[in-house]
């Protein structure tokens, strides 16, 4: 069973084990995290929720399968078409999309902030392997920064958190990529300005920019706000409380039947409050930070700078975004609305978390092999 198993999942073994933990973790918080919003849509059946997550990463694993067999230099010109798609849907979500909140995110249930990440990580990517040498100057960045401009500007109206992280990621790719920290250092002052001068254009005109009072709001709830302005940060401490040092009762807790996102925003303090600090709080660190590990020695390991690069910048957007849902969940920072990679009920994160991973183990079959032998 087990020989007929490996011979479909090649790459990297300890990156497919981390994934099938994640995930098959993911469906017992599925199914105990929705409590909440099966009462309030569903009269306390959780159990249609659990099937839909249990198919969306059942596909999630098939389309990470498939992805995985694909040679992965073809994406390198795929990415310059596809730069455009993403900037293209990003651009019809603002002005055509489902609103929600004053954010328009989402276009014939599809998320295209997340399918941008992914395209724009290989993209970068594609420019450091290209233009290597040009990319300690400041003028050889532009190639680079206009698309990671271009793209982060799209996402930033509605989703500030996703364009935030994705920037930074960027940026830290084009660091390890060859630019220079001082060249980094003026473009984040450059946005930085920027941004304070959209803001201060937002109080002059009200209303510019809907979601700009939203961040305001919850910063300032976040340092000054009481517990009521703080409501589900409130209910996280409670369950992370709760949880205690040592904890083993899944399906146990109590918070996340007060809580609107349980299952998705705030699911980690439910993981701690129901398998303890060390058990599923640390537990749930050490699985991201052995993923970005295995990621890292990949980086190191691959022979094609493209593949490298490609590598650690999808595996560190990917487990950034995780500390960001953990120190949320762990009140340690503001609610941002970004959900644990893979671990969060979701559609289309899932499927695009799991096709980075397949990429990820792409280039991880391709070390395999150029190395004859297994990645070790």
């Amino acid at each position: 069973m087990l020989n007929v198993v490996l011979k479909y999942l090649k790459g990297d073994r300890v990156i497919w084990m981390i994934v099938i933990l994640l995930s098959l973790f993911s469906i017992v918080m599925a199914y105990s995290a929705s409590s909440n919003m099966a009462y309030r849509l569903k009269g306390g059946d959780a159990t249609s929720f659990l099937i839909k997550h249990a198919v969306i990463l059942l596909l999630g694993f098939s389309v990470m399968i498939y992805v995985h067999n694909i040679k992965y230099n073809f994406l390198s010109r795929i990415s310059q078409l596809g730069i455009w798609v993403a900037g293209l849907l990003l651009f019809l979500t603002l002005i055509f999309g489902v609103n929600k909140g004053n954010a328009s995110r989402w276009i014939m249930g599809f998320q295209p902030s997340d399918l941008a990440k992914i395209v724009l990580i290989i993209y970068v990517a594609r420019i450091l392997a290209i233009k290597k040498d040009d990319i300690k100057t400041f003028k050889g960045l532009m190639p680079a920064l206009i698309p990671i401009g271009a793209i982060c500007a799209l996402i930033l109206p509605a989703d500030f958190s996703t364009a935030a992280l994705l920037f930074v990621s960027c940026l830290v790719l084009l660091h390890v990529g060859g630019a220079k920290l001082k060249h980094l250092g003026a473009v984040v002052g450059i946005c930085l300005a920027g941004f304070s001068l959209m803001l201060l254009i937002n109080v002059a005109v009200p209303g510019m920019l809907p979601r700009a009072d939203t961040w305001s709001e919850r910063v300032v709830d976040f340092f000054t706000g009481s517990s009521e302005d703080n409501y589900q940060s409130t209910q996280a401490q409670m369950g992370i409380v709760n949880g205690g040092i040592i904890n083993f009762q899944p399906g146990g807790g109590s918070i996340k039947n007060d809580m609107f996102s349980a299952q998705s925003d705030f699911v980690y303090s439910t993981i701690v409050e129901e398998f303890g600090a060390i058990l599923g709080g640390m537990g749930l660190v050490m699985l991201y930070l052995i993923l970005f590990y295995r990621c890292l020695k990949l980086t190191a390991q691959a022979s094609n700078k493209f593949g490298a690069y490609v590598a650690f910048g999808l595996s560190f957007t990917l487990v950034l975004q995780a500390m960001v849902n953990m120190g949320v969940g762990s009140t340690l920072l503001p609610v941002t609305g970004q959900p644990l990679p893979l671990v969060s009920m979701g559609g289309t994160s899932i499927i695009l978390t799991c096709i980075s991973i397949g990429i990820i183990l792409s280039i991880s079959r391709s070390v395999e092999k150029s190395e004859g032998g297994k990645y070790a």
